[in-house]
């Protein structure tokens, strides 16, 4: 009777979205895959080592199901839920950190700039192991974002791995400060560099209002702009395409696609571009991710801009929040982008018109061993005695971990070159100073841009 219940109260939710597909194609019924999950719902209440409760496993199940899609479905139960709706102001201070799961590991998309992340020197593509000693490839997103949080001023340790050298251990505070999306400066008195780190409400009145000053700062004789969206994790759907819009006089913006045929939604720009057609270099890397390349895919395709550097981050997902009848939420991804040419983003990136790779590298240095009974859920040993003590020797590791992670050493080596596949990214804190390679790069591009469209006008 028991299953009955289960399998009718799983039918009733998933209904909506399995009845009209099972029915096309033809395929075992809904309702026998239902029966095989109330059979091993059973069996784990009756037969797990430890007692587990029902709703747990109910959770459990429904966040399997999201997090088998893509790194960003989630479900996020009820405490989640609320906490998201309205966050504690004493505990959303934030290290600036992005992140995304990708096979199972942490990555890191980008730090904010400004934010203890990018002063750390964390750079995109850096991956994770553990969050004050506890492992993260156990964990969900929505629990590792919230691990990421706390109050102003207090610290978080992590454990990470850039490419293949060995792990560091690095300590951060999080910051309750609003990390800025929008900054400008000249560059040798006749270019304007504008640094577009993020977005949200406020990016894109900034963006307009530095294109417009630049030219006056330069006695109107500005060459040109370079626009730098290197290290930029994304951010507000709607700021990215308004500031794409700023900068596209015509054409498309993106193209957005769900899973019905015919459902393409085309974002069109609006007459008139606040640069006045000067020649714009697009800075990306591997850290340039979502919205971001909606941006630079959007200034490509209508051949307003050169995309410079190396390939970006590769993610066009656009995420629905959906509530569950008072029972948390799930996250779900319901749609993607493309560019306006209909060129695919998600897993591929977009490819720079010229490919220039920074040339820095970092160093590493060392970290702390992990035990079995650290791992979040391990199973406790009944021999252990009334002080804890296994027996174990201090700084024991198990064997391995789904995220490959291997045991780091104490010692401090030159980092290799990154692995083959790999995209070489710049730290945030190097990016627009004198040693930056890819912005000197941009410059002599830009001037080569400016003299051909001269050369061009005087015919």
């Amino acid at each position: 009777m028991r299953k009955s219940a289960i399998a009718l109260a799983l039918i009733i939710l998933l209904a909506p979205a399995v009845a009209l597909p099972q029915a096309k194609s033809g395929k075992s019924g809904v309702y026998e895959q239902l029966n095989l999950f109330g059979e091993a719902f059973e069996r784990i209440r009756h037969d797990a080592v430890d007692p587990v409760g029902d709703k747990k496993l109910i959770e459990t199940a429904i966040g399997g199901m999201l997090n088998g899609l893509d790194p960003r479905s989630v479900y996020l139960n009820e405490k989640e839920y609320k906490a998201l709706k309205t966050p504690t102001a004493g505990e959303s201070a934030s290290t600036g950190l992005v992140v995304t799961l990708d096979n199972g590991q942490l990555k890191i998309v980008a730090p904010r700039d400004g934010s203890p992340a990018a002063e750390a020197d964390i750079k995109p593509g850096d991956l994770i192991f553990t969050i004050d000693k506890q492992p993260t490839y156990d964990q969900t997103l929505p629990e590792i974002e919230r691990k990421l949080l706390g109050p102003a001023d207090s610290e978080v340790r992590l454990m990470l791995r850039r490419g293949s050298d060995k792990p560091i251990e690095v300590k951060l505070k999080r910051s309750a400060g609003h990390f800025p999306t929008v900054s400008a400066r000249m560059e040798a008195g006749d270019i304007g560099y504008i640094r577009l780190a993020g977005f949200d409400d406020a990016t894109p009145g900034a963006l307009e209002t530095v294109v417009k000053d630049l030219p006056t700062r330069a006695g109107n004789k500005l060459v040109g702009f370079v626009l730098d969206l290197r290290n930029n994790p994304g951010g507000s759907f709607e700021a990215a395409v308004k500031a794409a819009d700023a900068l596209i006089d015509k054409g498309d913006i993106a193209i957005v696609k769900s899973r019905e045929p015919g459902s393409a939604k085309h974002i069109a720009a609006t007459p008139g571009d606040v640069a006045n057609g000067q020649p714009i270099v697009v800075l990306v890397n591997a850290g340039t991710a979502r919205e971001a390349e909606l941006v630079a895919g959007a200034l490509q395709d209508s051949r307003r801009a050169v995309l410079l550097g190396t390939k970006t981050f590769g993610e066009s997902a656009i995420a629905t929040l959906i509530p569950l009848n008072g029972n948390g939420a799930i996250r779900l991804t319901t749609a993607r982008f493309v560019t306006p040419s209909g060129r695919a983003i998600q897993g591929k990136g977009l490819a720079p018109d010229l490919v220039v790779s920074p040339l820095k590298l970092a160093k590493v240095a060392q970290a702390d061993r992990l035990r079995e009974a650290d791992l979040r859920g391990a199973l406790k040993n009944p021999d252990t005695d009334p002080a804890g003590k296994t027996g174990a020797p201090k700084g024991a590791t198990p064997g391995g971990t789904s995220g490959g992670a291997a045991l780091p050493q104490k010692d401090s080596t030159p980092a290799a070159t990154p692995p083959k596949g790999d995209q070489p990214t710049v730290a945030s804190s190097d990016i627009g100073t004198t040693s930056d390679e890819q912005l000197s790069e941009a410059i002599d591009v830009l001037r080569g841009l400016a003299l051909a469209s001269g050369r061009a006008a005087a015919r």
